[in-house]
This record gives structure tokens, sequence and C-alpha cells, in this order.
């Protein structure tokens, strides 16, 4: 199964970057996870942030497998314990479908994103840094994994 984190930004941090590839380095070629990066539209002063939202989602969308099952990271999502999502992995390795993750930019998700997805999932009900969710995600995704292996991870 491949998951793509499809994610708007192309310029991480360092520590951003070495903590994302250092979870998805530990998922096993069978779950490999692609890190897609859509370029952020130019902040202005003056800035028509629909429009910067419309075009960054536009883009995510672009990226998406046609055949893939979405699941877009929002506020309004479902928010899911280890266990449940570790369920939810399950499932979707499943269903025999690739996977795409959307993490929407500073300002969020495009509507059109969200009613692409299939599902919707709330890592938290705090607002988060798009460059962090990256990595809570792999991190995520690896810690499922590895409970649906049996290892103590989880804990």
């Amino acid at each position: 199964m491949r998951i793509q984190l499809i994610g708007v930004g192309t310029k991480m941090p360092n520590w951003v970057v070495q903590g994302y590839h250092e979870y998805q380095k530990r998922l096993p070629a069978s779950l490999s996870l692609e890190l897609v990066e859509v370029p952020l539209t130019v902040r202005g002063k003056n800035a028509d942030v629909g429009r910067m939202i419309q075009k960054e989602g536009q883009a995510m969308l672009n990226a998406i497998g046609k055949q893939d099952r979405v699941v877009a990271l929002d506020l309004k999502g479902k928010p899911w314990s280890t266990e449940q999502l570790s369920e939810q992995l399950a499932d979707w390795q499943m269903s025999g479908q690739n996977l795409s993750l959307l993490i929407g930019g500073p300002e969020g998700l495009s509507p059109e994103c969200r009613q692409r997805a299939d599902q919707l999932w709330s890592l938290s009900p705090l607002t988060l840094p798009h460059p962090m969710v990256r990595i809570l995600v792999a991190e995520q995704l690896y810690r499922a994994w590895s409970l649906l292996q049996g290892h103590p991870y989880h804990k």
C-alpha cells in the first residue's frame, strides 16, 4: 500500500525534514509513505486568502491518485485514538486502495479538498503548525502499524 502525505509547503525547517524521515524510514516497504509537497502560495499584504487556499487545494487535488482513498486532516474531523487509527490502517490496507492524506497550509484546506475526502481526521482540537503535522502523522502511522504487528510501541 502506498500512502501519499500531500502537504502545503516546500521549504521546511531541518528539524521537520529529519523528524518526518525518521518515521518514514521505519515503515516497511509494503506500507510506503511518500511526501508530496505543494508550493505555498506567496502571502502578500493585500493577498486574497480564499484564492490562495483554492490554488493550493487544486494542486493537492491534482496530486491524488485516481483510485486513492482520501483522508483530509481537519479540525472538524474525527479524532482517533492510537487503537482506532490502527483499526483504520488495517481497513485501509484491506481495501486494496492507496491512500492520500491531505495537510493544508497555514489557513487550512480548501472546501474542494474537504469535499473530495472520504474521511476527515482531526489530530487534536488544538491548532497545530502545518509543518509539525507531517511529523505527527508519520509517527502515528508508524505507531498504528507497530500495534498491528504486535509490537509494544503503542504504550
